[in-house]
């Protein structure tokens, strides 16, 4: 933007603001000279009218400006000139001030971390497992989940088509605190490449996926699984030879009846031919190390729910305004 921009963008607006601002003073002005006119006897004659006529019979009247009217018109300028000196506005101008949203936004970002910064070090220094078993942490892990997490994975954790499930203790990349912790800071970015060439006709394509489903027990075509079994050499570079994936490059397992993007043959099918694209954004420069510390353990606890601390009431009521404040609003997709 600051390219687009030069300085005479500046100087423009500030004149076209200052000429507004004085010719609504000489407008206002001007109307303060009419005047209700009266008769002899002192009584007010019939105003005068504008020369406006609509539906025949109807009239405008030039009739005087009410005086509060008037002087609220002439304090709405002044107002406006004295923001204008003090703020920013003014063409390119900062401003007596030198206030900005960004300033604004930085300072109120230093005094929450003032304030609440010596609560997450503290769990920072914490064993992620210890973490998870302490309720003021889960109740500040689980508000940063639904601020930064939720809109992917779903408020239950439960995820969608394309968003894992973080409670059934299947992960991709390992469920242990670390690499949940991993995955929240750096992000993943998983890939299957299209595998329909490499594969064959569609009919191979089908008599593999007849297979995959085989190998989870799910309702399959023996027949076809038979066939496409030798076909499956090309998958398990990267899925092992038995189906069971590989947590090293986040090949999924296929034997265990959890999809990620559904498990009809079809969708096999589909995936097999076109692949998938998956990405979990990055949150080191979203959240603190200690937010993401204590996001961990919560992610953690969803499926180790024997370690995971319960919450009271007044827990919750006390940790409000902590996790409004920790609180940084983006989508996040934990891969598993």
């Amino acid at each position: 933007m600051a390219d687009f921009f030069s300085e005479w963008w500046g100087i423009g607006i500030s004149i076209v603001v200052a000429i507004s601002m004085v010719a609504c003073v000489v407008l206002l002005w001007s109307q303060s000279k009419v005047k209700v006119k009266v008769g002899a006897d002192g009584k007010p004659l019939p105003a005068e009218t504008t020369g406006h006529v609509w539906d025949g019979d109807l009239m405008e009247q030039n009739n005087p400006l009410p005086q509060w009217w008037k002087w609220l018109f002439y304090l709405t300028i002044a107002f406006s000139a004295v923001y204008l000196i003090i703020y920013p506005g003014f063409g390119a101008r900062q401003g007596t001030l030198g206030w900005s949203q960004v300033g604004a936004y930085e300072k109120e970002m230093k005094d929450g971390e003032a304030q609440y910064g010596p609560i997450f070090n503290k769990f920072l220094a914490m064993d992620i497992k210890d973490v998870a078993r302490d309720p003021q942490a889960h109740e500040i892990g689980q508000r940063l989940f639904l601020n930064n997490c939720a809109q992917c994975h779903g408020s239950d954790a439960q995820g969608g088509k394309g968003y894992p499930n973080l409670t059934d203790n299947d992960w991709l990349y390992g469920g242990d605190p670390k690499t949940i912790e991993l995955t929240i800071t750096e992000g993943r970015h998983g890939i299957m490449p299209p595998m329909g060439a490499v594969v064959g006709t569609d009919d191979d394509v089908r008599n593999v996926a007849n297979y995959v489903l085989s190998l989870s027990n799910s309702a399959h075509d023996p027949i076809k699984a038979a066939i496409g079994k030798p076909k499956f050499a090309a998958c398990a570079a990267c899925h092992g030879a038995d189906g069971k994936g590989n947590q090293m490059v986040g090949a999924p397992n296929l034997t265990d009846k959890i999809w990620l993007y559904g498990g009809d043959i079809n969708t096999i099918m589909e995936t097999i031919n076109k692949g998938r694209n998956n990405q979990m954004p990055a949150h080191k420069s979203i959240l603190t190390p200690g937010k993401i510390h204590l996001l961990a353990a919560y992610v953690w606890s969803l499926s180790n729910t024997g370690n995971a601390a319960s919450v009271s009431d007044a827990d919750t009521n006390a940790l409000r305004q902590i996790t409004a404040t920790a609180a940084t609003p983006d989508a996040g997709n934990v891969v598993k």
